[in-house]
């Protein structure tokens, strides 16, 4: 057995999972949290980025604290993602297979609130919850935190942007005598407020593994476009990738509904991926997307945490990230396994001073790429009409004796003429015209 983790509290039970999957040095997190979780006398409040073993940071004391013979619910862990919580469920279940008695559910979107209510009702020790699930559930009396004891906030910076009401409601109906845990990459200031207004006085603060640094595969580009031309820039780059797979990524769900209806209409085979979607619809997506069936994903960033797809080629930043951090969890998902990757940025002039920050604080050099001229855009879009044309299906409705005619028209041209004639009557019609 590893004596660090002897060092740090943990039990020889769970040891020896850990040891079996040779996890055998604990991370910079784990070492400073997982003894001050298993002394239970302080809130703890930890900054860390993803990647750094935090669910093991929690998840390995928690299995040590929980009473198996106790049939209430003893620690919630909530998410802000049914990809992370469903991470974290994985990980609590492959860590105490040894613990007999040991109940974890997942309450999360995807499945149906019967479903999960009948899970509670096997009364599990430990539940990993999205908080807008666990609001659902809690309306409807299916379970009872008054027994926690310990609550868990991963990824809190994200949670709060989109739970912040829901968040401290669940709170309030956690008995004053729990202990919190937050783990956060960043500390903005609704995350603050949170630490003021529920979490103890004497709350220690821990922070491991912060520095952020951009993958030295990657290459960094950006182009600067005026809003009327982002579109058709894009179009452009992903014509200069076809075949190629990669990712998308804009700032909201309406976003990437817009582009991947877009996308959908020039007959471009991509997929949207944003946490609206039931959790059937996202996993079907990622699944085509895994497999090869489609190679463009249009995703938001919260979605994209639980993303981890190998071979992309690149990644498109169709709107500037918020954050540093941001922007490191998007490049990072091309250039993986010793491969080379791309990172692409459609920026507007404004926004071009957002670009020196990254530089500066990630140490990188975003290479600027003059966009298309006028003359590539118009070429670039014949390109994609001429694809839509040819993956439209046939109108059986058309009447016969008007297809034999037009037959007999082209039939006068060769095959080159003929797709000569129509290039030309395309460019004549639609130069200068721009997409929607």
């Amino acid at each position: 057995m590893s004596e660090l983790f002897i060092k740090l509290g943990v039990n020889p039970e769970i040891q020896k999972v850990l040891n079996a999957k040779n996890i055998l040095q604990p991370t910079e997190i784990q070492s400073q949290v997982i003894p001050l979780f298993l002394k239970q006398s302080n809130d703890i409040v930890a900054t860390a980025k993803t990647g750094t073993g935090k669910t093991a940071a929690f998840g390995l004391p928690l299995l040590q604290l929980v009473d198996v013979q106790n049939s209430n619910i003893q620690a919630l862990i909530l998410a802000p993602t049914r990809e992370l919580a469903q991470q974290i469920h994985t990980q609590l279940i492959d860590f105490g297979a040894a613990i007999d008695g040991l109940k974890v559910s997942l309450l999360t979107g995807g499945s149906s609130l019967k479903s999960q209510q009948e899970e509670l009702n096997t009364t599990p020790q430990i539940v990993i919850a999205t908080p807008g699930r666990l609001m659902d559930l809690m309306e409807r009396n299916a379970l009872s935190l008054k027994s926690v004891q310990h609550l868990v906030l991963d990824e809190a910076d994200e949670m709060f942007q989109a739970f912040k009401e829901e968040l401290q409601t669940i709170t309030k109906a956690l008995p004053q005598t729990k202990k919190s845990y937050l783990f956060s990459a960043t500390m903005p200031s609704q995350v603050k407020d949170y630490v003021h207004n529920f979490m103890s006085k004497d709350v220690l603060t821990v922070a491991a593994e912060m520095e952020v640094k951009a993958h030295a595969d990657i290459e960094h580009q950006y182009t600067v476009v005026e809003p009327i031309e982002k579109l058709d820039v894009l179009l452009h780059f992903l014509s200069s990738q076809e075949g190629n797979r990669g990712i998308i990524f804009c700032r909201t769900k309406a976003a990437v509904n817009k582009l991947a209806k877009n996308l959908a209409k020039r007959k471009i085979s991509s997929g949207a991926i944003h946490g609206s979607l039931t959790q059937k619809i996202r996993d079907r997506i990622m699944e085509q997307f895994r497999e090869g069936h489609i190679n463009i994903l249009v995703a938001t960033d919260l979605v994209a945490r639980g993303i981890d797809v190998k071979e992309l080629a690149y990644v498109v930043n169709y709107h500037l990230p918020d954050t540093v951090e941001n922007y490191v969890h998007r490049s990072g998902r091309t250039g993986r396994a010793g491969e080379k990757g791309l990172s692409m940025t459609i920026l507007q002039t404004e926004e071009v001073a957002e670009i020196r920050r990254f530089e500066e604080e990630l140490e990188i050099q975003f290479n600027v790429v003059g966009k298309a001229d006028t003359e590539d855009l118009e070429s670039n879009k014949m390109i994609v009409w001429a694809n839509k044309v040819l993956k439209s299906k046939l109108d059986k409705s058309i009447p016969n004796e008007a297809k034999e005619e037009v037959r007999n028209v082209f039939n006068r041209l060769s095959k080159d003429e003929l797709i000569d004639k129509i290039v030309s009557n395309y460019w004549k019609e639609n130069k200068g015209k721009h997409n929607s």
